[in-house]
């Protein structure tokens, strides 16, 4: 498992902050008629969710995907804060408490993944699922709120499939 640098929290950061800016209908519209615009942040989380439970897989394809994801944030956004903005690069904190996915939990992730790439293909709401996938990558094992979000997720993931394979 790669570790998240600063500069792969601050590509999360950053896919998360455009998300949020090419969302938000403004202050009248969400007070008028909240529900329907947070229902068009839905596919966004469902992708987070996906990224998050996807960067803590062990191995595999799809932790060696995650992974190489997350190696590529880390140094395009190490670039950038060097040469962007003249500053440092480093490691960031990671979460007190790494979560692996157990067997049923990698079980449920690779239906998670059947399900994310039928859903990416669907033009309405790909580009959601994919930002939202690549943010959970970046931030799913940051110290932040973000990675205190992942032990709850890897929690969820293996008690879901300790009781779906533990019942065949």
């Amino acid at each position: 498992m790669n570790i998240v640098t600063f500069g792969g929290v601050t590509v999360g950061l950053c896919i998360l902050g455009y998300q949020l800016m090419n969302w938000y209908p403004g202050y009248k519209a969400l007070k008028k008629k909240p529900l329907p615009f947070l229902a068009n942040l839905g596919p966004f989380l469902v992708g987070w969710v996906y990224g998050v439970l996807a960067i803590l897989g062990v191995g595999g394809l799809i932790g060696w995907a995650a992974d190489t994801a997350l190696w590529i944030s880390n140094w395009l956004g190490d670039a950038a804060l060097v040469w962007g903005v003249g500053g440092t690069t480093g490691q960031s904190a990671t979460g007190t408490e790494y979560l692996p996915l157990t067997q049923g939990g990698g079980g449920v992730l690779l239906i998670l993944t059947l399900v994310m790439v039928a859903a990416a293909r669907k033009p309405k709401y790909g580009r959601d699922l994919k930002f939202g996938t690549w943010c959970g990558i970046c931030l799913g094992t940051s110290a932040g709120v973000a990675g205190f979000a992942a032990v709850p997720l890897a929690q969820a993931a293996n008690w879901c499939g300790d009781h779906v394979y533990g019942a065949i």
